[in-house]
């Protein structure tokens, strides 16, 4: 179900507990829907979904026309609407719909669908409607929005860009209005967005659970008496809902007042061009956002602090230079920049009623900065404990200026291990150095996957796709994708004498339509097994090791690929980072990883081999590529270069694609991970050899190497 109309009443807006800041940017998109949408950004279970869902009750009622299926305006009808022209029809008016755009949607489900069978032999345009038309003119919201497909990622892009949904299919085109509230929740832990997508959203909030104990148990009474009687707690909450409705009315009345002077703009000016934002859309959401925050709390004027609140909520996802740049705002610069800026600039005394000082004004507790007035006003309602909209934050410590936070006990340093840098094996990790920092990134060679795929939408490997350069046509198996138009043509053009053609149409049957095939690119599950043990240590590679493997993982990010991470050392492996699309947690693990002891080469082979089986059973379709990064020594244990042999053909015969990055070093080299690369079917690189710049690369692919395999076994 897309279009939420449920007969369950939502949980009510005012009864979310906390969330003062997802509450405040959800209410100034409700206020002046040009501010642009929000992203939510936090951990699972933090009511994300619940608050978004929440707002469309308070967003006001459309007035549409009557049986147009695009939601025409009765005053200003779009002239291109498919169901137009429109004439004096009566009109409806109809709640603020919030549609849901599922991660898994077909792109048919998205823009639409036209009836090619019908086009082609009536010449008639049959569109069936998707969720950009449901949702224009209201809220169209994406749970887990990171993890949309990409091709679905760029429609959603263009549609919020242009105001306008366009479908072409093979010369058959439609276009209609699609403007909307966008409104997106995500677990960063699962994968960022690309930043043409974060850039189309106007707020950004970061949630986490409350730790407060009191805090807690007031959500969990409140779920559970929601859970227990939906329509008896919407109804205790009617009153709250009422007043927060009519403050947004008053708010939306007030907007076209509000006067954003040319103090504020160059503050915001000054802001966005201090923290070094891309582009001119952050200028534009802050003005949109400050004028929205004045209104709400009442006022014409826009203050400092709503320039302020206004960058706290328009920047923080703007700033990220690289995936590995967490978002957020140095409040520190931000004050100084503002201070620096300052407004001399003089406002009428009539739009401050309040004067300045500790009960109003900027430097108080009382209305300012885009937070709701807290001591009455017309249009405030009083709420029930635990409810109060969000209001202007102390940035002091709460504990006072007076206490220091308590001082970490001091522990001894542990002795300086004297052991090799293969400790001896009843010793575990006891030469266990450190984490060392990973050197500076670089841009890394593409490293292919064999053979033709037909996973999810990426740029690593060949792949069939959605998407892509047409290689030739099929029998549709299911409903139409693309139609290949000549050979649909082809195909019924032999039938048409006997089907009884007359005139110019063409006679089209069902079996007749062929549908492309498209080759693209798809992403991986690219599987790191890092040696983390003392040999790579001793020589002081780590550091270069880690920067390969950071380099690796930027590559994996622009290509759309699922990562996982094992680090052998000591006595055995350990899965630091079980499969996911989060490179951050890869790049946060591998800072953490500290190196010694043995090199169990063979454990980790084979906890890689478990961990593909596993993969391969919850995603069939993805192909993997395991990239391992060692110096292809292998110690502890009977015959441990042997075992390690073993383990690799035992990737290699399930037709695992495998690449070894050789991390050895030193004028004397036993070429131990060439071996290992042999073994695996697989290519091995030098850290040298993996730069895309390298003018000693030579251009390296488990494709070439696997077929000059195959080609030593032919002979």
């Amino acid at each position: 179900m897309t279009t939420v109309q449920s007969t369950t009443p939502q949980y009510p807006f005012t009864a979310v507990v906390g969330m003062d800041d997802l509450r405040l940017a959800l209410l100034l998109n409700a206020v002046s829907p040009a501010v642009g949408g929000v992203l939510v950004r936090g951990e699972k279970g933090t009511a994300k979904s619940t608050a978004v869902r929440a707002l469309s009750a308070l967003m006001p009622a459309v007035d549409v026309l009557g049986g147009c299926r695009f939601a025409c305006a009765p005053d200003a009808p779009d002239p291109g609407c498919p169901d137009g022209p429109h004439g004096s029809g009566p009109a409806e008016q109809r709640p603020t719909r919030m549609v849901e755009l599922p991660v898994g949607a077909s792109e048919d489900r998205l823009v639409g669908a036209l009836d090619i069978e019908r086009a082609l032999s009536e010449g008639v345009k049959a569109f069936e409607p998707g969720l950009l038309a449901d949702a224009h003119r209201g809220i169209l919201y994406v749970d887990e929005v990171n993890l949309l497909h990409d091709h679905l990622v760029d429609l959603l892009l263009d549609a919020a860009a242009m105001g306008a949904s366009y479908v072409e299919r093979e010369g058959v085109s439609v276009r209609h209005a699609s403007r909307f509230l966008l409104v997106g929740t995500m677990n960063p832990e699962e994968g960022e967005l690309r930043p043409q997508l974060l850039d189309r959203f106007g707020l950004t909030v970061e949630v986490a659970a409350s730790r407060e104990p009191d805090q807690r148990v007031e959500v969990v009474r409140r779920r559970l008496a929601y859970d227990a009687d939906p329509a008896g707690f919407a109804a205790r909450w009617a009153d709250e809902e009422q007043a927060l409705r009519g403050r947004i009315a008053a708010a939306r009345a007030l907007l076209p007042e509000v006067r954003l002077g040319d103090a504020a703009l160059r503050q915001i000016a000054a802001t966005c061009a201090a923290f070094e934002v891309d582009g001119m859309r952050a200028d534009i959401v802050m003005a949109r956002t400050a004028t929205a925050l004045a209104a709400w709390a009442g006022r014409s004027d826009v203050r400092e602090e709503d320039v302020r609140q206004a960058a706290l909520l328009a920047l923080p996802h703007r700033r990220r230079r690289n995936p590995f740049d967490a978002p957020g705002l140095d409040e520190d610069k931000l004050d100084r920049t503002l201070e620096e800026f300052g407004a001399d600039e003089d406002t009428d005394g009539e739009d401050d009623p309040e004067p300045d000082g500790p009960d109003g004004g900027p430097d108080g507790g009382g209305p300012g900065g885009g937070h709701p007035p807290q001591d009455g006003g017309p249009e405030e309602a009083p709420l029930p404990p635990g409810t109060e909209l969000p209001h202007q934050q102390e940035r002091e410590d709460p504990r006072g200026p007076s206490q220091e936070p308590p001082a970490a006990p001091e522990s001894p340093a542990p002795p300086a291990s004297e052991d090799g840098p293969d400790a001896p094996a009843g010793q575990g990790v006891a030469g266990e150095k450190p984490a060392v920092g990973a050197a500076e990134p670089f841009r890394t060679r593409r490293l292919d996957v064999p053979g033709l795929g037909e996973g999810a939408d990426g740029r690593r490997s060949r792949a069939r796709t959605a998407h892509g350069r047409t290689t030739g046509a099929r029998r549709p198996h299911g409903a139409l994708g693309k139609l290949h138009l000549a050979a649909t043509v082809q195909a019924a053009a032999p039938h048409q004498r006997a089907r009884g053609r007359r005139g110019a149409g063409l006679v089209v049957r069902r079996d007749d339509l062929r549908e492309a095939v498209r080759e693209g690119r798809e992403g991986n599950l690219v599987l790191f097994v890092v040696d983390a043990s003392g040999s790579m240590a001793a020589r002081k590679r780590m550091g270069a090791v880690k920067g390969a493997v950071l380099s690796l993982l930027l590559d994996a990010y622009q290509r759309r690929d699922k990562i996982g991470m094992i680090t052998f050392r000591g006595s055995g492996a350990e899965l630091a980072l079980p499969p996911t699309s989060s490179v951050e947690a890869g790049a946060a693990r591998l800072e953490q990883l500290p190196t010694g002891g043995r090199t169990p080469l063979s454990e980790g082979l084979l906890r890689a081999h478990e961990v593909l089986r596993v993969e391969r059973m919850r995603d069939p379709a993805r192909r993997a590529l395991v990239v391992v990064v060692t110096d292809g020594r292998a110690t502890g244990g009977p015959e441990p270069l042997a075992r390690a042999s073993r383990a690799a053909r035992l990737l290699a015969a399930e037709g695992t694609a495998s690449v070894v990055v050789d991390c050895e070093a030193g004028p004397v080299r036993l070429g131990l991970a060439g071996e290992l690369a042999r073994a695996l079917q697989g290519t091995a690189v030098t850290l040298d050899e993996l730069r895309a710049d390298s003018v000693s690369a030579l251009v390296r692919t488990v494709q070439g190497t696997r077929t000059a395999h195959a080609n030593r076994k032919a002979a």
